[in-house]
């Protein structure tokens, strides 16, 4: 049963730049709705009539990321301009098709197609309404629409070209729409673009519009006519590799696919470093930017299948790590970026956000990314190439991650529209005490705990490659001081899970929640706890049956239908579900995997949104969406190739130049090969049964064992 994710809104994008309308193509200012450009609504407004009546929509489909297109046909009528030489004659319902195309690249490019299907000639006006507010993307998103500068529009007749500017001090943005090709000339008149239509029977008639920005005196570019199907060279040069899986599973082809293809439309061809390394955008329609714990959770989820996303985060947010303390925008040396925007608010300074460097957890994982390139890659350059960038992230996790001495990672934002909550749940009421209670900050969330766990022992690794074992014994002492506090102060016995945090009077949250699930992905917690909290994890207050809820469907702030407080993420899924398989918990890690392929195939198009409600899976019953869901979204998408590669037991050991499998697929999913595994320096080919392995080709370097990882013992305490 397949499910639209949210408002039946139509969503086509490139890079930076979105269009999202209604199924009619119309868009209206008060609705979630336009076309977008680096943060800025370019068009808010959009209507088409044919003699002063909206068309009637015969159907809408996406064709690429890219691409859409709408069929139309006419209502009556009752016109004086209908049938030529016929003053006062009614047109019939269904005598007009009009077809139309959008394609977007940097600018939007429409093609209208009108057919007369009258057995007479017809006039008729068409009319286009375009109009821009150039709201901010933030205050489109909170529906806060407040127009700050001044705007100016002017026709010019010889060009065919409607010129809107936009200006609030130094911030300036340009939106130019250009009539081309069109078998009539246009007109402009009450603010609408114009065309008178004549067309005897059978024949059609044709125009071109491009919506074109203009960012800091670029206009931007269009993809010709007909390429709703293909694009320009260039555009191409992004594309990802061709990893894919075989399998007599139904769906899981289709749900892979689908990932692959997101992917490579939420890539930011700015950020990119050559063919298929990039960074992609975070989620579309709002996060269309770069996302420090976004890119690098992504990295993590996909290392096995496109490691390009690893070294496109590292260079990126390396180029953006802080050098300089600034309270407003919650920067510290060392700091890794939260969010890089660039509209109107985020240029003249009334949000913090460029970058803004309010996200706690970055800076680790960005340690754990590179730990993660190099495992895979085998390239010790890598580590010498970021040395810096990661030695100036441990200094930060040392001297300001802990902001109040205590041994633990806290946040508190300094700056005075900074976030308040600066984990992965970041929403305002994410982290609550038993009672429903905000916590006070500062805040030392369990996982983070984990991931400054993880990254101790992974830059003690690369010291020992950088031939300095009394730093890395110092990084592991470290790591084991960490391991020893945290298992004392954050271990909650009589639930048999971690404590969500403590707050910022050193009280224990006392609310379960899905973040211990990472504390067992990061190795920090016991073997003789580890079972435990999987069984507090598999709870029916916590296990839905689709996916593990974010919160506890007992705690008092409980609700299936917000963002962080009970509904179900598939990163989030994932990344507790790597927690099971690596406390040898397979029974359970493939029950999530299963949960999370239930919903994909139940969702639109085989793809798994943002996040989705906490409600429990119950026979007939299908994943019921979150409104306002990101879709598609990275960390979702990535998450299908993090599942697979959690269910065939795949790791790799650089400097051994190891690849370790070590499949468990379950009765559902009993066969499967992964073509284009890349490692080292080339790929593989690996067929998969149960617990069975054939290595069919192997052109990486790296040995492929079939076994589990070796795991290194934790350092001894001092």
């Amino acid at each position: 049963m397949p499910v639209t994710i949210g408002p039946s809104t139509l969503t086509i994008n490139q890079d930076h730049q979105i269009v999202i309308s209604q199924r009619d193509a119309t868009m209206a200012p008060t609705d979630d709705v336009g076309f977008f450009a680096r943060d800025t609504r370019f068009v808010s407004g959009y209507t088409v009539t044919m003699n002063g009546l909206k068309p009637l929509l015969i159907s809408a489909s996406t064709i690429e990321n890219f691409s859409a297109r709408y069929h139309f046909t006419t209502p009556e009528l009752p016109t004086s301009s209908g049938v030529l030489g016929s003053p006062g004659a009614t047109l019939p319902a269904r005598t007009v098709g009009l077809q139309l195309d959008r394609t977007v690249l940097e600018g939007v490019h429409e093609d209208f197609d009108l057919v007369n299907y009258a057995r007479e000639p017809i006039r008729l006006a068409l009319e286009v309404e375009i109009d821009s507010d150039f709201a901010d993307m933030f205050d489109v998103r909170w529906h806060r629409l407040v127009r700050r500068g001044v705007l100016q529009s002017s026709w010019h007749p010889a060009s065919g070209e409607l010129r809107t500017r936009y200006q609030n001090r130094e911030f300036e943005r340009e939106l130019v729409v250009r009539v081309e090709n069109a078998d009539s000339p246009p007109q402009f008149a009450n603010g609408n673009l114009v065309f008178l239509v004549e067309l005897d029977p059978k024949e059609r008639w044709h125009t071109c519009l491009k919506w074109l920005p203009v960012i800091d005196g670029h206009e931007g570019r269009t993809l010709d006519c007909s390429a709703i199907t293909g694009r320009e060279g260039d555009v191409e040069t992004g594309k990802l590799p061709p990893v894919g899986i075989e399998t007599s599973h139904p769906t899981l082809p289709e749900i892979w696919r689908q990932a692959v293809a997101d992917m490579e439309a939420l890539r930011l061809s700015d950020f990119a470093q050559g063919r298929s390394i990039f960074v992609p955008a975070a989620g579309i329609p709002w996060y269309v930017t770069l996302f420090g714990r976004d890119s690098l959770i992504v990295s993590m989820q996909s290392i096995s299948g496109f490691p390009e996303f690893a070294l496109g985060a590292l260079d990126r947010l390396a180029k953006f790590q802080a050098t300089d303390d600034d309270p407003e925008q919650d920067k510290e040396p060392g700091k890794i970026p939260h969010e890089l925007r660039f509209g109107e608010l985020a240029t003249l300074g009334l949000l913090p956000f460029a970058p803004y460097y309010g996200t706690h957890d970055a800076t680790s994982l960005f340690i754990v990314v590179l730990s993660y390139a190099y495992q895979w890659s085998g390239d010790t350059g890598l580590l010498g190439r970021f040395r810096a960038n990661a030695e100036a992230a441990l200094r930060w996790i040392r001297e300001y991650g802990d902001r109040d001495g205590d041994g633990f990672q806290e946040y508190a934002s300094r700056s005075s529209r900074g976030l308040y909550n600066q984990g992965w749940k970041d929403s305002g009421d994410a982290i609550q005490h038993e009672d429903g209670s905000i916590a006070r900050v500062p805040l030392a969330l369990c996982e983070l705990q984990g991931y400054t766990f993880d990254a101790l022992l992974r830059i003690g690794e690369m010291y020992e490659l950088w031939g300095e074992p009394e730093h890395a014994a110092s990084a592991r002492r470290e790591a084991r001081r960490l391991y020893d506090r945290f298992n004392e102060a954050f271990w909650w016995e009589s639930e048999g899970t971690y404590y969500l945090g403590l707050d910022g009077d050193k009280k224990p949250i006392r609310t379960v929640a899905s973040n211990a699930g990472h504390c067992l992905a990061s190795g920090i917690v016991p073997p003789e706890r580890a079972g435990r909290v999987v069984d507090r994890l598999m709870a029916p207050d916590m296990w839905s049956g689709w996916g593990i809820r974010t919160l506890s469907s007992d705690h008092p702030g409980y609700n299936p239908y917000t963002y962080h407080r009970g509904s179900v993420w598939p990163h989030d899924n994932v990344t507790i579900a790597g927690g099971f398989r690596r406390a040898g918990r397979h029974a359970e890690a493939q029950k999530v995997a299963e949960g999370m392929v239930a919903a994909a195939e139940r969702f639109e198009q085989f793809r798994l949104p943002e996040l989705f409600a906490g409600l429990a899976r119950e026979p007939r019953s299908y994943p019921v969406p979150y409104l306002g869901a990101n879709v598609p979204q990275a960390w979702a998408a990535a998450s299908v190739f993090r599942f697979v590669a959690i269910l065939c037991g795949i790791h790799t050991v650089g400097a051994a130049r190891t690849i370790y499998v070590n499949p468990d697929l379950p009765a559902w999913l009993p066969d499967l090969t992964l073509r284009n595994l890349r490692a080292g320096d080339g790929a593989a080919v690996l067929r998969m049964e149960r617990d069975r392995v054939e290595v069919l080709e192997n052109t990486t370097g790296f040995e492929i064992v079939h076994g589990a990882v070796p795991r290194s013992p934790l350092p001894p305490r001092e």
